[in-house]
Formats: C-alpha cells, structure tokens, sequence
C-alpha cells in the first residue's frame, strides 16, 4: 500500500509542478486563442485575470493534494488498526446486532475523518473562496451548512448504508450486480426528492421576482414541448459571487433555478440564452443518459473493487483485522479502491459531460439565434466565477465536466447555420 501511494505521489506531483504536456499547462496553440474578427458581433475572449490565473493554477495544485488527501486517510485509518478497534468497540456497544454495529462504525468513522478533514474543508471552503473575491458568506453560514451536512450523512447512512452490506453478506460474488440495480431506483429516488427536500435546507428558494423576465422564460420553455408553472430564484448571494443557474427535477417536482447573483450580473438576453442551454439539458434526456451512464461506470467500478478488493482481503486481511468485504472495518479499503477505479474512469465520464453541455450550447443557440448573447454570457461567467479559458490538456481529460469557456465563446461565435439556411439539429423540437 505505501508503494502505491509513493507511485501515485509522485505521479501527481509531476503534473501539479512540471511543465509541458505533461502539467496541467496553458493550451499555447495560437489558432484556439485567436479572435474572430469578420463579424462585428462577434465576442473576443478577454485573457485571464491576474487572479484567475492563480486560481487556476493553485487550484491544480489541490486537486492533486485533494486526491492524495482521499487515499492517505483512510489508509492510515486502516493500516494504523484504528478500523479494527472502532469495529470492535461498535459491536461490543450494540451486543453485536449487525444493523446497529455498522451504523455506530460508520457515524464514529464520519466524525473522526470530519474532525481531521475540518481544517482542509474550512481552507478550501471558506477561506480560499474569500481570498479570491468569490464569496461573502459569513463564517456563523458556512459552519451551518457544515453541519447540515454532516447530519444528512448520518440519514442517508442510516437509510442507505445497510444495503450494499446486507448484498455483500448475501451475495458475496453477484453483489456488485445487485448493488448497481439497486442503485439505479435510488439515483431516481434522490434527483426526484433534491428540490424539494435537500436543496431548500441551504437556501431559500422563492418566486421570480422579474416577472416580465420569467415570463419570457416560460414562453421560451413552452416552445420546447416543456411546461414549467414559474422560475425559482435562490439566494445563493448569501454564500457566494458566482454565477449559475439549472433545471432539476422531474415529474412534479421539475423546476427551472436561477441565482440571484446570475439575474444580478447577466443582461435579460444573456439570461435568456443560459436558461435556453439549460433546457436544452431538459429536453436532450441528459439527465437520463446521464443515469445510464452512472449505472454503468458504478457497475464497472463495484465489479473491480468486488475483484481488487477480495484480493487485498485475502492478503491483507488477517494483518489488519478484516473478516472480509462485508466487514465495516473494510470501509477505509472499499473508500481506496472507490477514488482510484473513479479515477481510472474520470476521463470517459468527463468527455460525456463535455459533449453534452456542448449540445446544449447548440440547443440554446439553435432556440434563441442570438450568438451574441451566448458568447458574451460565457465572457461574463469567465469574469464571474474567475474561469480559466485555454486550460491544458490534462486538465479537460482529469477535471472539465465543461468546454473551456473559450472554446464555448468561439462556438457562439461560429454556430450560424439558419444563416445559410441550413437546416438545425434540434430546430423540429421547436414551435414557433
């Protein structure tokens, strides 16, 4: 185990701090830099600030402290014995009724890994926001939400957690199959209950107060084939100075969510044309392609922790105390071989998302034929929420759920095609 951590450190120490193709390094191809200028409309990328350029460098630099960070604790957690001791200490509180043993293992296991995390949480989740200007949440705020989190752990722990453990003891070689089932219900069940139930314990979410506005966003909705009965507005002012906006939900619960912070910074066309991508997320099904693909990525991923993790077991096991993967103490191992199959998956995953938000792009484009309007959105987002608009190859492979704003500026720019009368992509899911 420690030469796998000394492997992957020096690994991810190399692309933090070295240089070329190999770092997460500025994109120095001219031609992806360079403006358009046969078109009076068009937009030109402004360079990155000052700031956002450190941002986006220290920000590298985290993610890879962020990964080592998500292995070397609960490899200490296990191999230093103190998952064995709080296994045995929680079975011994409960009399060794398997339920309750695992639910005390795991609340004691959050609280110490919250405990030794805090620190890091409260740099990257406060500290490091307020340093860069992107957020005005009050300290009393942040530890709330903090906690509220920490306590939906706990819920979704009691009511989840049991599951795949009672598969594993039941099934211990078809439990990866069942599990990923299993999953699929409840990945529906949690985007269905998320607005109503989740999302409004950290903002308050209220009516549109810009009706001219919301109704214009409903008209726009309507002729995608979409009925939407209002716009929430969150104020998500409280907590940051970034910029979004979404649609979640489906069935009863399916609502369109804009920050105060993006209505506050946008002009109403450039609005328009964002919450035009957002449907366009809507009406593509990417939600529910998204969910295949999560039901296949975690099918893979618990079939190689199933294959990994019984190796280790066998090996490892008696050293450290593990009876096996339906053991609690397991957890720190199962956690291990989670992030690094995540990892080895990542770049699938991301390239999906990047397909689809650039078919959103397209849908927005193709609804309000305001290439304007979408390209200087992107410029404002960039300004906003301090983007970094060429970043390296690796960092699109490893990190970008999203286009590069800049290759999103230039799509805005280029994407015509009812200019020549070609025919649109997605123009036969519009009415007029």
């Amino acid at each position: 185990m420690r030469r796998l951590y000394g492997v992957l450190a020096t690994f991810l120490i190399v692309l933090a701090t070295g240089s070329g193709s190999l770092a997460f390094a500025t994109q120095t191809d001219a031609n992806s830099q360079k403006p358009l200028a046969d078109s009076p409309l068009t937009v030109e990328v402004p360079p990155p600030s000052d700031s956002a350029v450190r941002y986006y460098r220290t920000g590298n630099a985290w993610w890879c402290f962020n990964l080592l960070w998500s292995l070397a604790v609960p490899g200490l957690i296990l191999t230093t014995g103190l998952s064995r001791r709080l296994r045995d200490r929680a079975e011994n509180l409960t009399r060794g009724q398997w339920y309750l043993a695992l639910l005390a293992y795991f609340g004691a296991y959050i609280s110490i890994v919250g405990l030794v995390d805090l620190p890091r949480s409260y740099w990257l989740g406060f500290v490091r926001p307020h340093a860069y200007g992107l957020s005005n949440q009050l300290f009393s705020k942040w530890a709330l939400d903090m906690s509220k989190g920490f306590g939906i752990g706990l819920v979704a722990a009691a009511l989840f957690l049991w599951l795949p453990y009672l598969l594993i003891r039941k099934s211990p070689q078809r439990w990866w199959l069942y599990t990923t089932l299993l999953s699929v219900p409840l990945s529906l069940f949690l985007v269905f209950v998320s607005p109503i139930w989740v999302a409004p314990l950290f903002n308050d979410f209220g009516p549109m107060q810009d009706r001219q506005l919301e109704a214009r966003i409903l008209t726009m909705a309507q002729r995608t084939g979409v009925e939407f009965d209002r716009v929430f507005e969150v104020d998500k002012s409280v907590d940051t100075r970034r910029v979004n906006a979404y649609v979640t939900g489906f069935a009863g619960t399916k609502r369109i969510v804009l920050w105060d912070t993006l209505l506050e910074r946008l002009d109403e066309d450039q609005v328009v044309f964002v919450m035009g991508h957002e449907l366009g997320h809507y009406v593509l099904g990417h939600l529910t392609r998204s969910l295949l693909l999560l039901s296949a990525v975690t099918l893979l991923t618990l079939y190689g922790v199933h294959r990994v993790g019984s190796l280790l077991i066998g090996r490892i096991g008696p050293r450290f105390g593990l009876r096996g993967l339906s053991d609690p103490a397991a957890l720190p191992l199962l956690l291990i071989l989670l992030d690094l199959f995540g990892l080895l998956f990542a770049p699938a995953s991301l390239a999906w998302s990047r397909y689809q938000e650039r078919e959103a792009d397209r849908f927005a484009l193709e609804l309000t034929q305001d290439n304007q309007a979408g390209a200087s959105a992107f410029v404002a987002l960039q300004t906003n929420n301090l983007s970094y608009p060429y970043p390296g190859t690796l960092y699109k492979v490893l990190r970008a759920s999203h286009p590069p704003i800049g290759e999103r500026v230039r799509f805005c720019n280029e994407y015509r095609p009812w200019e020549s009368g070609q025919s649109l992509r997605y123009g036969g899911r519009f009415t007029r």
